[in-house]
């Protein structure tokens, strides 16, 4: 097992390896509370109210749990057997315990003098129940759960786990739902579902959830297919979708196309003229993107800071992404290289966007696209008509708000137009349940809604009138 204090493997990565590698995308994860990061040496990286570096994880195997020791080292845990237990001394019930804050013989002052000595965590913890009158009167329950508060607060480990759509969709949820349209996991799994979203697939996706729903259709068609992505603006938003890590390969398949040219190629009057007469310049798409991500590692800083507070209560604008921008080496010769070579740089990286675009006109042209996926900030209905034409007959649709006004009006305006069946507007019940022995029942606190689905499938439409 990983866990122990061995020598990590150091070897070149096989296919099926699970080993993190320098330049890796990660998540780290702390009780409920998670922060997507990349692997990279001697980059100070602060989690928690904790600062660390990642050079000691390379090598180790995803899932391995670690602890921060002096001078932000992490070191694997060493993983202790628990006490029996018949060990235990427990009280019958907690009738007799009043709490006067006078049951800890142990001050702020001697627990701060313990963590300069460089006491770790577990110690602190164990001189904490020693050092409490009360610890012994309470109830088995109560002493587990009373530990389980001292380790939280007192022990600084992290467990790095690879990214993946329902790990990021909780981190996104729990901690910035306004960025992904609030937009709960379970609803996201539903979409995936009702879009039939497999490998092979040739789908389109209009998205303004920070790339999440792009990269969970990227994940689960696992670099077989295309997907062509409409966007609004200068350039996609892929923030989550570069948490995901995906390989190289994994964009081969993927297009993008911008949103105000959709009229043209439905009225057949796009041109490729049209794409260079555009007024922001194709090659500072992914730019953008870098600037994005750039302002999210800024006010992560910012975010760590702060006390954590429970996620009802967590500002829409708060960030977990710490991502390095993918397009530093093309800014290189702006900054060492002459400006003669940035220019043919950029004017380069604008002709190979230019004929991604017109790859991706070319794909919508042949308007046989099988699904079609929208989950945007915008209202659905001129979405959906526009989009609707570009998908083949037999193929479903699925469409995402936040609120369930727009969906029924996007409802009756479809029902008017026909050409789809199966039409039903849902809306996910989620709640979430502690299971522990003798004590298993829903949480106290549960997510007040995760937003509404329209879905349905399209069907020939008959013009014969």
């Amino acid at each position: 097992m990983e866990g122990s204090g061995e020598q990590p493997d150091l070897r070149s990565p096989q296919p099926g390896d699970h080993r993190i590698r320098d330049g890796d995308f990660v998540v780290l994860k702390r009780e409920d509370v998670f922060k997507a990061v990349q692997v990279q040496r001697r980059k100070k990286v602060t989690f928690e109210k904790q600062w660390f570096y990642l050079d000691n994880v390379i090598g180790h195997s995803y899932g391995t749990t670690f602890e921060v020791t002096n001078g932000g080292s992490l070191q694997p845990k060493k993983k202790k057997e628990e006490p029996t237990s018949e060990t235990k001394e427990a009280g019958i019930d907690n009738r007799n315990i009043i709490d006067d804050g006078k049951s800890q013989k142990l001050t702020q002052d001697d627990i701060k003098a313990l963590k300069d000595k460089g006491i770790k965590g577990e110690e602190i913890v164990q001189q904490l129940i020693e050092n409490s009158t009360t610890f012994r009167d309470k109830t088995e329950f109560s002493q587990d759960k009373y530990i389980k508060k001292k380790k939280k607060k007192y022990e600084a480990v992290v467990t790095v786990v690879k990214p993946s759509t329902r790990i990021l969709s909780v981190m996104y949820y729990a901690r910035e739902p306004g960025k992904i349209n609030h937009m709960r996991y379970d609803t996201l799994a539903q979409m995936l579902t009702l879009g039939n979203i497999r490998a092979g697939n040739k789908m389109i996706v209009m998205e303004t959830c920070a790339g999440l729903v792009l990269g969970a259709m990227m994940e689960r068609m696992g670099g077989f297919g295309s997907i062509i992505q409409l966007y609004p603006g200068g350039g996609p938003v892929r923030a989550a979708t570069a948490s995901f890590g995906f390989p190289k390969s994994f964009l081969n398949g993927l297009y993008e196309f911008p949103l105000n040219k959709v009229d043209s190629l439905l009225n057949g009057t796009f041109s490729s003229e049209m794409l260079s007469l555009e007024p922001k310049d194709s090659a500072s798409v992914e730019e953008s993107n870098g600037i994005v991500e750039e302002k999210q590692t800024s006010e992560q800083e910012n975010e760590d800071n702060t006390v954590e507070v429970p996620e009802s209560t967590l500002p829409e604008e708060q960030e977990t992404m710490e991502i390095v921008p993918e397009d530093a080496e093309c800014k290189e010769p702006k900054e060492k290289g002459s400006k003669k070579d940035y220019i043919q740089e950029k004017q380069r990286r604008q002709e190979e966007q230019r004929k991604r675009h017109l790859e991706a006109a070319a794909l919508l042209s042949e308007r046989n696209a099988d699904g079609l996926i929208v989950a945007s900030r915008f209202h659905p209905i001129p979405l959906l008509m526009s989009l609707l034409d570009f998908v083949a007959p037999s193929r479903p649709f699925v469409v995402y708000c936040q609120y369930k006004e727009p969906l029924l009006e996007c409802y009756t305006k479809l029902r008017e137009r026909g050409g789809v069946i199966n039409l039903r507007l849902s809306e996910t019940w989620l709640r979430n349940y502690q299971v522990l022995p003798d004590r298993s029942h829903p949480k106290l606190l549960m997510s007040g809604g995760g937003g509404y689905i329209l879905s349905g499938f399209t069907v020939v439409m008959d013009n014969l009138k």
